[in-house]
């Protein structure tokens, strides 16, 4: 195998698809760098595992030495990306946008070499444009086309209304590609749209056209939706290592295989032959996922940091020594709580009806007691442990 299979091999991998894949046969040919772009519009101040997908695939490309171009949309995110939405999204404001890009640099330096990055805001051209060159870039693209994408047609079909401005969202992201030359666009396949969106503008400017890599969604801790902060089904990469070990140790058996496979970039060879041992019962599935939520807080992490995660887990959730549970200060002048205010300020719960909804259910207990009214309060002490649901445990100091 020549280098440029073993490449095409490496860079192949947990992709879901190359759009096309000879073009990057022949721009990998030429053994120049290439310009590899990805954006990302700050929607939320954290980015998360599901972003962490398509970042490890940016840092392959890094590690090979071609030029990595990280895009913040500003410009983009007042208008509000309508992937996936069934209505009109909300502009966020420019106070919005400055807050949540503060953050994004630090998690993303989790991941890629910052000193090697290349980092612009598309405001810097997006605003930039003037009222002919804006009519200019309209007259590249059909109505047609537009209501083409699969978000628009059940929007129509629906009698849904579609805002003008949305419409013009996947034209300003292509035109970032026209700006920047990119050779090679990465994002979420459900984002392919507006990646080939940018393949078509750069051939109406007269450019070499960008080869478009998609890469698969990371299904929430939920099992149904993709990750997302708004759905309260995501891992930050900003959350404590221990946090996040937790949280995926709480995901369903079926759903850790998908994890492994595009987290940790596991062969289905692979993967077959693990599920292959459990059914001969030479590995328990726990052990399995053990595995798998210190290799993923490791390689997101740190090695030391997974270690420890694992370690607490253990304690905590297997050998029931509380000793290493999470401790929280409640105020000095407060001697009894609603149970619903405790899960609340614990951060469990975010709203009544959530918290209602672990009591309900059976997932609180304190000091290893069910709490099961709704109504209850509880008389705070130090050292009282609380847990509610499978992975969420305080100790009161």
């Amino acid at each position: 195998m020549n280098t440029i299979e073993k490449t095409l091999d490496l860079l192949k991998a947990g992709t879901s698809a190359i759009i096309p894949e000879a073009e990057l046969v022949k721009k990998l040919q030429t053994q120049e760098p290439l310009r590899i772009k990805l954006g990302m519009d700050p929607t939320a101040p954290d980015l998360h595992l599901g972003h962490a997908v398509v970042l490890s695939k940016l840092k392959q490309f890094q590690d090979l030495g071609h030029t990595v171009i990280f895009i913040i949309g500003d410009f983009t995110a007042r208008i509000g990306d309508p992937t996936g939405k069934s209505k009109t999204r909300p502009p966020l404001t420019t106070q919005d946008i400055a807050q949540h890009t503060k953050t994004y640099f630090d998690q993303v330096g989790k991941i890629l070499d910052t000193s090697k990055l290349i980092i612009h805001y598309n405001s810097e051209w997006l605003d930039k444009l003037s009222t002919k060159e804006m009519v200019e870039l309209c007259a590249k693209v059909t109505l047609a086309r537009l209501t083409e994408r699969d978000d628009f047609e059940k929007r129509i079909a629906a009698q849904q209304p579609i805002s003008f401005h949305e419409m013009l969202y996947p034209l300003f992201q292509g035109y970032d590609s026209v700006v920047l030359q990119s050779d090679v666009e990465l994002g979420g396949t459900d984002q392919t749209f507006n990646l080939l969106m940018g393949r078509f503008l750069q051939e109406q400017y007269d450019q070499k056209p960008q080869v478009i890599i998609t890469t698969p969604l990371l299904e929430g801790l939920d099992g149904g939706n993709k990750m997302s902060k708004s759905l309260g089904n995501a891992i930050g990469l900003a959350e404590p290592a221990t946090q996040a070990y937790g949280k995926l140790m709480s995901i369903s058996d079926s759903l850790m295989w998908h994890y492994i496979s595009v987290l940790l970039h596991t062969t289905d060879t692979d993967i077959a032959t693990q599920k292959e041992r459990i059914a001969q019962g030479l590995v328990h599935p726990m052990d399995l996922k053990k595995n798998m939520a210190q290799a993923i807080v490791s390689r997101f992490w740190s090695p030391q940091e997974a270690e420890n995660a694992r370690h607490q887990f253990e304690s905590i959730f297997q050998k029931k020594d509380y000793s290493q549970a999470q401790e929280f200060t409640m105020p000095s002048n407060v001697t009894q709580m609603s149970v619903i205010d405790v899960l609340k300020i614990l951060g469990i719960c975010k709203s009544n009806s959530e918290a209602k909804r672990l009591i309900e259910g059976g997932a609180v207990y304190v000091d290893q007691k069910p709490i099961n009214d709704i109504k209850a309060h509880i008389d705070l002490q130090s050292g009282m442990i609380i847990k509610a649901g499978k992975h969420k445990i305080f100790k009161l100091v």
